[in-house]
């Protein structure tokens, strides 16, 4: 079949060359409309029951997390000027807005949309007050015009203290804190439609500094997901280019040829932009997971032109014929490089049987882009070689370097005569990586892939410091019954849980229909704050006339109760703390609500999108070792169609599991925990490692042929020609995933570490391991099976120059060994 597809392939290269260009076109157009993800990517299945539990709070209460937070810590704010200005910036942050495309009356226009939806600050916050002609609440503003005196300011601050339900939510009772909420507009936030909001809002934060000199910490997830977003863009961009740049020089070090080097890295530059295409295509947002898949192109790109080039390099010294050397390339290397693209695109796709969003998108792009860069790199390297001049004598050099001849003996020494030792320290590593994989947690926090000195954290520890966290965690309650969640006994429990939550330091204040009606009685006291309590039975008969119809209007309770007045929420903002303390606090906050709330009579849960985060994780975690399981089944099933022996495969895969295993280790040893950023570092990592055993054994296979099945010799032979290509590949694999070690993000740094230590032990492991195994269990494992192999991914050449060269190659062999 692949001579056919080589035939074809340079008989019709320039409409070939036409169509590839073409298709980069429409990619390079679809890439326009790569969008960021502006929320957490999903990661829990619909069906989960956290996913559950949150989709039913956003019903009753819509989301949580579109509030921006604002901090100052200085006790001056209270001053006449600098109150002001404070009171300026809230008016100022209420009127921003930002200009969307829309259609009116089929003509496109542009209209101004508000990008926020209110502020809430010691300056923009409300007093509650009993009308005692109609009886019933009403609200004021606290500040209902600028401050025109400093006696204005203290009678403004000294009325905001006398009201407890403000205290510790707006300002420190502690510190000098205050904080100013900015509401933001959910759908416009939640989309590309955004536009420069972040960026006017840090602008008049910058305005307020200057004025004032009072320095503004700025936090909240609408923040943190636009600078994270930002990053994401820019280092995709970053590590695209400056992999590129690495893959110049590598290829121009191996091949010592400025025409190789642009040709292969114009096939790269493609690839990148189909993969973007592809994301586009599939209309999948571009999360931290996602933007990995371009700059894993052009790794995986310059493997497959490295293998390519190498081959056509080595069948053109062999007969200086340039065509027929690309005619053969393509042919002889057509499917070994078919089924390692598919092993490394099957390890991906297994994320696919995942009920994650999140993963399902990974999985399927970066599969898809995968086999397309096979087509990619297998149509456009032979065509584009067709037109340019045969490589001259010089760029064959790299063929015969003669330290890889001297390592290439050195394993054959090694494993001939020191093969006890390899299975020694083989079993030494199985037994330390096994250590080290005991001691891997699974952790997580929202930014904890950020460097501590980055802006997001060090404002995030202000506000955990001073009102303890801005992370939403909810608590719903439902009793079950319509109309009695306001009742007296319900009220009780509700606030001995906010009792309870005031004990655990990682939550802020929390807030529930309790505090609105101990702020209501307050107010019907004339702001006593000594009245802020709950109602007693005795006081009902008085008080309970103001609320008359109070809970369908839009007072201040509709924020905590469901239309059916039978779900209630508790809400409050939790540290970001990590999964692994997060699920520590839970299980301790699971009994203690138990007591409070029978769970005969309550149905009670915790949810928000800290607890959602953490279930994520876990999430990954469990489906890691599933992923992975599937993914060695898959690619045994693959390497038994195409060795036609169980035997041999499953030897094929004790080189291949050790490396993952040491990993597992090395993460245990040195802290790196479990975790989305990486959680492919194991997928990943086998899917490619495999591939450099699929090449070892077709090529020992060839030569067993070859040979007349002298084992021993056609390992060896085996060895010698593949070993180069095995050890210019890893180095690239290396040198590319290395590259993200320059990552912002702690957590892409970590698995561009990992995999590119996974990659070289597999190196070693398949250079030394695999053919150590193969000569110890010779007989059982070339079997009359792996005589025949179901699928040739190497065909033998039939004519005399080929079969002399193997002659003389095996004599040569012959004279070595002895």
């Amino acid at each position: 079949m692949w001579e056919k597809i080589a035939g074809l392939t340079l008989r019709f290269r320039l409409p070939i060359l036409i169509a590839l260009g073409v298709v980069t076109a429409f990619f390079a157009w679809e890439a326009r409309n790569v969008k960021l993800s502006y929320k957490f990517a999903g990661i829990l299945p619909e069906d989960d029951s956290t996913f559950v539990e949150y989709s039913r709070f956003v019903e009753n209460f819509s989301e949580d997390g579109n509030v921006i937070v604002l901090g100052v810590n200085d006790p001056s704010l209270y001053s006449l000027e600098k109150y002001k200005s404070w009171y300026l910036l809230g008016n100022k942050l209420k009127e921003l807005t930002v200009p969307v495309d829309t259609m009116i009356n089929g003509t496109k226009s542009s209209v101004e949309l508000s990008a926020i939806d209110s502020v809430f600050s010691d300056a923009h916050c409300y007093v509650m007050y009993a009308d005692t002609i109609d009886e019933k609440f009403m609200f004021r503003r606290l500040v209902s015009r600028l401050p025109q005196s400093q006696g204005e300011v203290d009678s403004i601050k000294s009325e905001l203290h006398n009201l407890p339900f403000y205290r510790n939510l707006l300002y420190s009772d502690s510190t000098d804190a205050s904080l100013m909420m900015v509401f933001v507009n959910a759908g416009l936030f939640n989309s590309e439609r955004r536009g420069p909001s972040i960026e006017k809002v840090l602008e008049l934060c910058e305005e307020f500094y200057k004025e004032t000199g009072i320095e503004i910490h700025i936090s909240g997830l609408p923040y943190i997901r636009t600078v994270l977003g930002g990053k994401l863009k820019s280092e995709m961009i970053f590590f695209t280019c400056l992999m590129i740049l690495v893959a110049a020089i590598l290829l121009y070090i191996f091949f010592k040829s400025f025409r190789v080097m642009w040709l292969n890295i114009g096939i790269i530059i493609v690839s990148v932009v189909w993969s973007l295409g592809i994301i586009a295509l599939f209309d999948y947002p571009l999360t931290m997971l996602m933007s990995i898949i371009p700059p894993l192109m052009v790794i995986l790109g310059m493997q497959n032109c490295v293998f390519l080039v190498n081959k056509y390099h080595q069948e053109f010294k062999r007969h200086s014929n340039k065509i027929k050397a690309l005619q053969r390339t393509i042919y002889k290397i057509g499917n070994a490089n078919f089924l390692t693209n598919a092993t490394t695109a099957l390890g991906f796709a297994t994320f696919i049987f995942v009920q994650s969003d999140l993963l399902v998108q990974f999985g399927t792009a970066s599969a898809v882009a995968t086999m397309a860069l096979f087509v990619l790199s297998m149509l456009a390297v032979p065509i584009v070689f067709s037109f340019m001049e045969p490589p001259k004598l010089r760029h064959l050099d790299h063929l015969e370097r003669s330290w890889m001849h001297r390592m290439t003996d050195s394993v054959i020494t090694l494993i001939s005569r020191q093969r006890r030792w390899v299975y020694i320290s083989t079993v030494a590593l199985f037994v330390l990586g096994f250590v080290g994989m005991s001691l891997i947690v699974t952790t997580g926090n929202i930014v904890d892939d950020l460097p501590d000195d980055d802006r997001v954290i060090k404002d995030l520890q202000f506000f955990e410091t001073n009102f303890n966290g801005v992370m939403p965690f909810e608590v719903l309650i439902d009793c079950g019954k319509k109309g009695q969640i306001t009742k007296d006994q319900n009220l009780r429990k509700i606030e001995e849980l906010q009792d309870v939550l005031a004990t655990h330091k990682e939550f802020s204040k929390s807030l529930s229909i309790v505090d609105a009606t101990k702020f209501a009685k307050q107010a019907f006291y004339n702001g006593d704050s000594s009245r802020f309590t709950l109602i007693q039975s005795n006081e009902k008969s008085f008080i309970g006339p103001y609320f008359k119809g109070q809970y369908n209007t839009k007072g201040l309770e509709r924020g905590f109760l469901d239309s059916t007045k039978s779900v209630t929420r508790v809400t409050t903002q939790v540290a970001d703390i990590g999964t692994l303390e997060m699920k520590n606090l839970m299980n301790e906050l699971k009994p203690q609500v138990d007591s409070i709330f029978d769970p005969a009579k309550y149905k009670v849960s915790m949810t928000g999108t800290s607890v959602v985060f953490l279930k994520g994780t876990d999430y990954m975690v469990d489906n890691l070792f599933s992923s992975i399981l599937f993914a060695i089944v898959a690619i045994m099933l693959i390497m038994t169609g195409l060795f036609s022996s169980w035997r041999m495969v499953l030897i094929a895969l004790v080189p291949n599991l050790l490396p993952l295993i040491l990993t597992a280790g090395f993460m245990g040893f040195f802290g790196i925990a479990l975790k989305p950023s990486t959680i492919l570092v194991f997928s990943i990592a086998f899917s490619i490692t495999v591939d450099t055993s699929i090449h070892f054994l077709a090529k020992y296979r060839q030569e067993l042929d070859m040979v007349g099945w002298n084992i021993r010799t056609a390992c060896f032979l085996a060895l010698k020609d593949t070993g180069f290509s095995i050890v210019y590949t890893s180095v690239v694999l290396f040198m590319g995933f290395g590259v993200f070690a320059a990552s912002e993000f702690a957590g892409i740094q970590a698995l561009g570490l990992l995999i590119a230590i996974t990659l070289v032990v597999g190196m070693f492991t398949n250079l030394i391991l695999l053919p150590a195994l193969l000569l110890s269990l010779n007989k059982a494992l070339t079997n009359k099976a792996f005589k025949e192999p179901f699928i040739h991914i190497i065909d033998e050449e039939d004519d005399q120059e080929y079969r002399a060269l193997t002659i003389r190659a095996r004599q040569e062999s012959e004279r070595m060994l002895e």
